[in-house]
């Protein structure tokens, strides 16, 4: 790595966020490869496997996913410290434009990162994702015919393991993950899953998907503009060096891994074919390139809003943190497991930016 740090050390402020982001996008699209290795845990199903053997393949999967989210939030945090909010205070109080107020433009760019990303928690439902009720009846012949007959049994203890996914969208709060059998208001009253209409059940299986990959997508613009304003910001301070922002897009980049497979394995559980749940997996880190260049470009145009940028980036990164990931982790009873992951990942991150810086 510090090879490729020194190869790209001489370019511009913009193209360094380029190439950062693109780090990140590939561990992003690396984590989401990952399904092709769990995913062949259901393959065993069909020869056979006996009940407790299967239940414990998918509990060891949910371990790895919530100890991996674990770890993300702690990378996620020091990150945010270490390289967008000390350079940000250290800017702020340089500048001398606001004497013992250089917290405020501080305090005001880590506010308004928290609230954009609120603020699209609560437009995508608004906004009635997946609706369409054509693309959701194409959307769910995805499945191909199998040439065995597999064990219903298997089938329902699939579901009841993988169901990683949105349950509901309630008062802006998007709901990644629930423990347990998937359900639905049907089936809780009773009736027969079959008495609801194909359309239907497509519609409602879609609007579920497309808000996960929205959710995700929409999370990592953040990360994404993190790493773009840290290389914008290279060598405005001390604390603001190429050596940070290249630390920060390594942090980003170890903490998208776990994401990619969070959207990938789900649409695998969910009966997505497995190139399928890939493909959607890597396209959430997709939007972190186009977020970092224009990060980049922006604070090299406008350099007196650095400390707002900064600011702004490790807001909507520890949002991200503290309403999303960490919760979700809790979920599936490894909660222990995930706040010591969350503790192995802050050292991890504060050591590569003390120790690399």
């Amino acid at each position: 790595m510090d090879l490729a740090g020194s190869m790209i050390a001489g370019y511009s402020p913009v193209v360094q966020a380029l190439l950062g982001t693109l780090f990140t996008w590939a561990l992003t699209a690396a984590g989401a490869a990952l399904v092709f290795i769990f995913s062949s845990g259901q393959f065993s199903c069909k020869k056979q496997m006996g009940d407790f053997k299967l239940a414990f393949f998918f509990s060891q999967q949910k371990r790895i996913l919530d100890g991996s989210l674990g770890f993300a939030a702690g990378v996620m945090l020091a990150a945010s410290y270490w390289s967008l909010l000390a350079p940000a205070i250290e800017m702020a109080e340089e500048s001398g434009k606001y004497g013992a107020f250089a917290f405020l433009p501080v305090a005001v760019g880590f506010t308004l990162g928290a609230a954009f990303v609120y603020g699209a928690d609560i437009l995508m439902p608004a906004l009635g994702a997946g609706e369409d009720p054509h693309l959701a009846f194409a959307f769910s012949q995805d499945h191909k015919p199998s040439k065995e007959k597999e064990d219903p049994a298997c089938l329902q203890t699939d579901d009841q393991e993988l169901s990683i996914r949105i349950d509901k969208v309630e008062n802006g709060d998007v709901y990644q993950r629930r423990k347990g059998p998937l359900t639905s208001p049907v089936e809780d009253q009773g009736l027969s899953p079959n008495s609801r209409d194909l359309p239907e059940r497509a519609r409602s299986s879609w609007h579920r998907i497309v808000l996960l990959i929205l959710a995700i997508t929409i999370h990592n613009i953040p990360e994404g503009l993190a790493v773009g304003v840290g290389f914008g910001a290279a060598g405005k301070t001390l604390s603001a060096s190429f050596e940070s922002a290249r630390n920060l897009a390594i942090g980003i980049g170890i903490q998208n891994f776990p994401e990619g497979l969070a959207v990938s394995l789900p649409l695998r559980g969910a009966g997505m074919s497995t190139w399928k749940a890939f493909w959607y997996g890597q396209l959430s880190g997709m939007v972190e390139p186009v977020a970092g260049v224009l990060g980049a470009f922006a604070v090299v145009v406008a350099e007196p809003l650095l400390p707002y940028a900064l600011a702004f980036a490790a807001g909507a990164m520890v949002y991200v943190v503290v309403d999303d990931i960490i919760p979700e982790a809790q979920v599936s009873g490894n909660g222990k497991l995930a706040s010591w992951t969350s503790i192995l990942g802050f050292v991890v991150m504060m050591s590569l930016d003390v120790g690399l810086g």
